[in-house]
């Protein structure tokens, strides 16, 4: 499983935007925990395209 800090989610809003893109570059099993602004998901797609997928709708990945 592969976990993702993220920064910007705010709300379930944020969080159900962020599933989708995750989705969408086909990762699975996505989980979002907002109080600790993580993702959490099965697969592997690239992981810059994921930053950049994540970036593109106003969120940030960062280093934890």
């Amino acid at each position: 499983m592969t976990t993702l800090h993220i920064q910007g989610m705010k709300c379930q809003h944020c969080a159900a935007t962020v599933k989708k893109t995750l989705e969408e570059l086909g990762a699975t099993e996505v989980r979002i925990d907002l109080s600790a602004n993580e993702a959490r998901f099965e697969g592997s797609p690239d992981q810059e395209t994921v930053r950049r997928a994540i970036a593109a709708k106003g969120f940030a990945v960062v280093d934890a």
